[in-house]
């Protein structure tokens, strides 16, 4: 299982920005894929996560209304669009993914039982006032 995250980079207050997740090695119409986000010296957040085989999405309140999660299965890759960025949202943003009977709801978004989840490497988001 590989995920490859990509897209972070600087933009001001009140802009967007989309991060893509490439995928490879697993059924993704078999799994969720998910977004969390670490500020410094704050806990790993879930964001938003997408349900590969309906196609279900789901969002912390923290992003609902701003993000949008979205599969691109032909690309193997997974969006998040970021729109009306505010500067706490600056921070490492991973995708994630495991297989569907091993997540679960948490928080209006996703997380991961046990050691099922893979992740990929972080992309830097920063986000000026």
């Amino acid at each position: 299982v590989q995920l490859q995250a990509s897209g972070g980079g600087l933009v001001r207050a009140g802009g967007s920005l989309r991060l893509s997740c490439v995928t490879s090695g697993f059924a993704r119409d078999a799994n969720a894929i998910g977004w969390w986000r670490q500020a410094p010296g704050k806990e790993r957040e879930g964001i938003s996560c997408i349900n590969g085989k309906d196609g279900s999405s789901y969002y912390a309140d923290s992003v609902k209304g701003r993000f949008i999660i979205s599969n691109e299965n032909a690309k193997s890759t997974t969006y998040l669009q970021m729109n009306d960025l505010k500067p706490e949202d600056t921070a490492v943003y991973y995708c994630a993914t495991a297989p569907l009977y091993a997540t679960k709801l948490v928080g209006g978004t996703c997380d991961f039982y046990g050691d099922f989840g893979s992740w990929g490497q972080g992309t830097l988001v920063t986000v000026s006032s």
